[in-house]
């Protein structure tokens, strides 16, 4: 790798020990995936994805309080993935002895670590960090060091932004030092796509669905969807890129999908067109029987199948301001339709702190509250993770949660009939 007489100088260390083996690093891994330099990292703002105090993510922790003694705490200011716990979220004795006493226990002195790193406000805990009402946006061509794999895809896909799919500490170190290993998605080259998808479907797809079937297909390669735009538009509206944003973090987590591309609607996409294609591409068609096929296919691991279900996750990545805004009124009609008040099966909507306060405003909030809706800032996977809140039967539609959890899948429409039946049974 060849390196400016400036990075040279970092990586001999000219600012101390801490950050030589921070440039060594990403020198390292730059040598690994072939890349020939480091550029500097463009995007206003970073983001981590490490976002919880693990106690077996101590030797991490050690390694933020070398960064802070070291004085390294003037690079990029950034936000950071969602918390893992939450008061409201209904948890029993046990659980709460697991998460408090064994599995979070360092969570006060890393949220106290990301507060001298540089996290920008208590408040930019989320996934979702590129929602308007967060504000970590980034702008068309910014070279980014994130590793949140559905903040990674959004970013690369719906705002045109260049970032890897990085790991933890090594995001953080890209922010720290200005610069990362020039390889992959930074590339023109990198972004083209090597499939060629073509969606067929008679209604529009859901999104986690689809996007399910893309990531399963083509793991870690790019996609250039055709089709989809007939179901869209052509236009990045707030509930398209909502659509987008579910879509593309199924692509990541029940595949490696970091870019795809909508034929007439996402900008690269709308500016370069079918020349994004290589050569040779394959091709997968989509249908509404091969979306039903993959669904089909997800295995429940439930003990009981047919147990009635104990809770419910709305919102894997978080919910937009607009989804908060259709969930509600959606349950507000079905519930009204069923002669209730408040939904049959604990549910619990997430989101960032700053769309909860929007609608908050706007008085969303406490008719959701009426409904019986819990609205929390959490990482619903942080609190699956809890060995006793694995054995419950935890129905979702996030895709990415059903991946990643025993938590089981439904379409949004699912969800919606059973949380506002009477019975609250699958």
């Amino acid at each position: 790798m060849t390196l400016t007489r400036e990075q040279e100088a970092l990586l001999n260390g000219e600012k101390g020990e801490v950050m030589a083996k921070i440039m060594k690093t990403l020198v390292m891994f730059g040598d690994t995936f072939g890349a020939e330099r480091l550029v500097p990292v463009t995007g206003k703002y970073g983001h981590t994805v490490i976002s919880y105090g693990l106690k077996v993510l101590g030797p991490v922790l050690d390694v933020f309080d070398e960064i802070i003694d070291a004085g390294l705490t003037d690079g990029q200011k950034f936000s950071a993935d969602p918390r893992p716990l939450d008061k409201n979220v209904p948890s029993n004795l046990l659980e709460d002895i697991v998460f408090q006493k064994i599995m979070y226990t360092d969570q006060a002195r890393y949220e106290e670590q990301m507060r001298k790193l540089g996290i920008l406000d208590d408040d930019d805990y989320t996934c979702t960090c590129y929602l308007p009402e967060v504000g970590n946006i980034p702008k068309k061509g910014d070279v980014l060091s994130w590793a949140e794999s559905s903040a990674v895809v959004y970013a690369n896909s719906v705002l045109g932004a260049r970032c890897n799919r990085n790991s933890g500490m090594l995001e953080l170190m890209g922010s720290v030092a200005g610069y990362v290993p020039e390889f992959g998605f930074l590339l023109d080259e990198g972004r083209k796509a090597d499939w060629i998808v073509e969606v067929k479907c008679k209604k529009r797809p859901e999104a986690q669905l689809l996007g399910s079937a893309i990531g399963m297909k083509v793991m870690e390669d790019v996609p250039y969807i055709r089709g989809l735009d007939r179901w869209l538009g052509t236009e990045l509206t707030q509930e398209v890129c909502s659509y987008l944003k579910d879509f593309g973090a199924a692509t990541a987590s029940n595949g490696a999908v970091g870019l795809y591309h909508v034929d007439h609607l996402t900008p690269e996409a709308k500016e370069s067109g079918e020349s994004l294609i290589r050569e040779n591409a394959k091709v997968y068609v989509i249908d509404d029987a091969e979306l039903e096929h993959v669904e089909a296919g997800y295995p429940v691991v439930w003990k009981n199948k047919y147990a009635k279900p104990q809770l419910c996750f709305v919102g894997c990545p978080h919910l937009s301001l607009s989804q908060l805004e259709d969930w509600t009124f959606k349950i507000e009609n079905c519930l009204r339709y069923s002669g209730i008040q408040k939904v049959s099966v604990p549910t619990v909507f997430t989101a960032s702190t700053p769309v909860i306060r929007a609608f908050t405003a706007s008085g969303g909030a406490e008719r959701l509250k009426k409904c019986g809706v819990i609205l929390s800032y959490i990482c619903p996977l942080m609190y699956m993770n809890n060995p006793l809140c694995k054995a419950k039967a935890v129905i979702t539609s996030s895709n990415k949660l059903r991946t990643y959890t025993s938590a089981r899948y439904f379409t949004d429409k699912e969800i919606l009939d059973i949380i506002t039946s009477r019975e609250g049974r699958i």
